[in-house]
């Protein structure tokens, strides 16, 4: 009963601390890209201390399918909270460039309080530039939508913004 409570209480710390290491390393990854050297170099030392105890306790005890299964699964389940945290607590900028062929979609994005920069205008269509932060980035592309669905629209994650406002 001693060996089975053992190795229970290993497969939750190993699947417990495999979230905390893989949550830190999504969330450092996303630092990485924004240049945060500090911070990034602060979870990484967290990260892979965690990482280590783990995978030392992990090794240190004979294969059992329970061990891989936690440790597989901890990392599985890291993933996804690290995710869900970046993506919900993370601050992000996003650039869309939209090509339209209908000048009044330019109008009704700056009514809605979006800043726009027309890059080029003709007759036949417009391209024009919008910052916005990640959070109202479903309600642009529903104003953009609603107007031309054939837009052409790329969205790219916008790393440091000057002047203008968002």
């Amino acid at each position: 009963m001693g060996d089975k409570m053992n190795l229970l209480l290993t497969c939750f710390k190993i699947f417990f601390a495999r979230i905390l290491d893989v949550c830190i390393s999504t969330v450092r990854t996303t630092f990485v890209l924004r240049g945060k050297t500090i911070i990034v170099a602060i979870l990484a030392f967290c990260e892979v201390t965690i990482w280590f105890l783990v995978a030392r306790t992990a090794l240190n005890i004979e294969l059992n399918l329970f061990i891989v299964l936690s440790y597989s699964g901890g990392y599985t389940t890291g993933t996804v909270i690290g995710t869900i945290i970046t993506n919900k607590f993370i601050k992000t900028n996003i650039e869309l460039m939209v090509i339209s062929n209908k000048i009044r979609t330019v109008k009704k994005i700056k009514d809605n309080n979006f800043g726009v920069t027309i890059l080029n205008k003709d007759k036949n269509q417009i391209v024009f530039l919008i910052e916005t932060n990640k959070k109202r980035l479903e309600e642009l592309k529903e104003i953009i939508y609603k107007i031309d669905n054939k837009a052409f629209i790329t969205i790219k994650e916008t790393r440091n913004i000057i002047n203008g406002y968002i």
